[in-house]
């Protein structure tokens, strides 16, 4: 199989021998990795959970990491979710990679159609599916939202979407969810979304809706071809738990339980007692989105920017994402993500992803210095 090197790796060749600006200290805006500290309650739940470390984990996880996940759908999106219409699993990304591969196996040339810009996984599950790949170009024009035509649903096997988007931050309306529920019942695909950035809202009159939602509202009850995975880690800041599900079409999932039990991706339950306090959890959510909140405020104030209704990301606007890149790094020490690397077809350039996952007064430092390049910034090649 040949995959396209991670974005973060071709940031590296990028930089590589260029000297960052000493008179500042290093500021990574590039991965979307909260850097607050994990709440003690969840931290003090996992040391006091260590001794079961001396137990193998089932593959189907502990029910009360399941009950505290289907209380969370409840309670959050106000959807019912039985026992065998939700999977914990070790965080998101192990099902991204392998759901495709388990779902796509036995289809003789399967297709895959999924959001571009996009996070990285996608592709590599299409490559190792052996996936024809349409992309749902999201671009300023439609609002970054996805289109696809008749001709190419009839080719689906498995669409992706992810909303709240990485990396532009759009949002999708729960209406648009509905029109997407519909087309897969239609022409029989199975569509995905990828609500890893739900919880990172910023106004509680418009919080990000889920697929789940949208299948209620269309009637589809039993959630037929429609599914959601969702993690811990943006949610409470911490990624290390890994702690994410699947839920929805309860027939789906009972083939990819099994298909599962192969795979080794069983949660310890250390983290897995850990998981279920934080899902079970609400306040430690809040005061983090204030946080985030206040970081966007910091963004509009100073660079003058349109922020997202959701997640912590700025999908910044330049001339030349590479050369911007580059060159902020040399003189203001800071490390943005190019946007071309996040897309295909041209989707990305010039663009540059800023993740604002740092405290406030990080962030107004870091924006400042962001602020004063872009100010002397001249995107031509020269």
């Amino acid at each position: 199989m040949q995959f396209e090197p991670y974005p973060f790796e071709k940031l590296n060749n990028l930089l590589d021998g260029i000297k960052e600006n000493e008179q500042f200290p290093i500021s990574a805006l590039t991965i979307g990795e909260p850097q607050f500290p994990t709440p003690k309650f969840i931290q003090e739940e996992l040391e006091m959970s260590s001794s079961l470390l001396n137990k193998y984990p089932a593959t189907a996880g502990q029910e009360y990491l399941k009950n505290a996940m289907i209380e969370f759908l409840s309670k959050r999106f106000k959807v019912k979710v039985l026992p065998a219409q939700i999977i914990p699993t070790f965080g998101t990304r192990e099902v991204l990679f392998n759901f495709p591969q388990f779902l796509l196996h036995d289809v003789e040339e399967p297709t895959m159609a999924f959001t571009n810009p996009f996070y990285q996984i996608y592709e590599g599950a299409a490559i190792a599916s052996r996936a024809n790949v349409i992309h749902l170009n999201l671009t300023e024009e439609n609002d970054f939202l996805p289109f696809i035509d008749d001709a190419e649903l009839k080719k689906c096997d498995l669409v992706i979407l992810n909303f709240p988007n990485n990396p532009t931050g759009a949002t999708i309306t729960k209406e648009e969810l509905v029109k997407w529920v519909r087309l897969a019942i239609d022409y029989d695909f199975v569509l995905l979304n990828d609500e890893c950035y739900s919880e990172i809202y910023y106004n509680e009159n418009e919080k990000p809706p889920s697929l789940l939602e949208a299948c209620v509202a269309a009637g589809n009850l039993a959630y037929k071809n429609c599914l959601v995975v969702n993690s811990i880690s943006k949610r409470s800041s911490a990624p290390g738990l890994r702690s994410g599900f699947i839920a929805g079409d309860r027939t789906i999932l009972a083939k990819y339980m099994q298909y599962r039990t192969y795979t080794g991706c069983a949660t310890p339950i250390p983290l897995q007692t850990a998981a279920a306090t934080a899902w079970g959890a609400e306040k430690h959510v809040e005061n983090f989105r204030k946080l985030y909140s206040e970081n966007m405020r910091l963004a509009r104030e100073i660079l003058g920017v349109k922020t997202p209704k959701a997640t912590f990301y700025i999908w910044l606007k330049v001339e030349n994402d590479l050369k911007f890149t580059r060159e902020l790094y040399h003189k203001k020490s800071i490390k943005v993500l190019p946007g071309r690397y996040l897309g295909r077809e041209g989707m990305g350039e010039n663009y540059v992803r800023i993740a604002l996952v740092e405290t406030p007064d990080k962030t107004k430092d870091i924006l400042t210095r962001l602020k004063d390049f872009i100010s002397t910034y001249k995107g031509d090649e020269s």
